[in-house]
């Protein structure tokens, strides 16, 4: 008896690192869009290994490969880009609530957020906020998969990889937190 599918990646692994105002981007794409972009909080090596175990290729460095992701990303950094046109290729996650988490998270607008109890119901199951937390918390693309729009719904702006000041900072680039003053203590507040 075989197992669950595992998703794959089609064609070879390429990456780069990417240089941003909120600190160092690894991104990789396979044949059909990125599979990978996420903050190199602790350098590239933990991302490359587990991205080779994920996907079952060893990454190869082709920043070429990715010169119009880099593109995107620079002009969203500068406030000049709204929505990415970059393919994703979601082959990382398996299909089912985790995946229409992510389909869900996909389209919450530049500027917007969502509640986690509104992107669970979305995904189909209204009653999984704190399941599609932890699909968000396994994002694989951050910002193309906009997962630090998605927010608890106390008012709070919660985490995103544990780093709420780059939430904040991602929040506050696309307007998401203009007219809402910080709570008592300063910190970010969407009440």
């Amino acid at each position: 008896m075989r197992g669950p599918s595992v998703p794959t990646v089609r064609g070879p692994v390429r990456y780069a690192l990417l240089d941003s105002p909120l600190g160092q981007i690894l991104a990789a794409v396979g044949e059909r869009g990125v599979v990978r972009l996420a903050f190199a909080d602790r350098g590239s090596d933990p991302l490359l290994e587990e991205l080779a175990l994920r996907t079952g290729r060893e990454p190869r460095e082709d920043r070429r490969a990715l010169a119009d992701l880099a593109r995107e990303l620079d002009a969203y950094f500068a406030g000049r880009l709204r929505r990415f046109a970059s393919p994703v290729e979601l082959a990382l996650i398996a299909p089912g609530f985790a995946r229409r988490v992510l389909e869900a998270t996909a389209r919450i607008p530049y500027g917007a957020v969502a509640t986690y109890g509104r992107v669970a119901a979305t995904a189909g199951s209204p009653r999984a906020a704190r399941a599609a937390g932890n699909a968000l918390n396994r994002n694989p693309v951050a910002l193309l998969v906009p997962c630090h729009r998605v927010v608890p719904a106390d008012g709070t702006i919660g985490g995103y990889g544990g780093d709420e000041a780059r939430k904040e900072a991602l929040l506050r680039l696309e307007g998401a937190l203009e007219g809402h003053p910080p709570d008592r203590s300063g910190r970010a507040c969407l009440r």
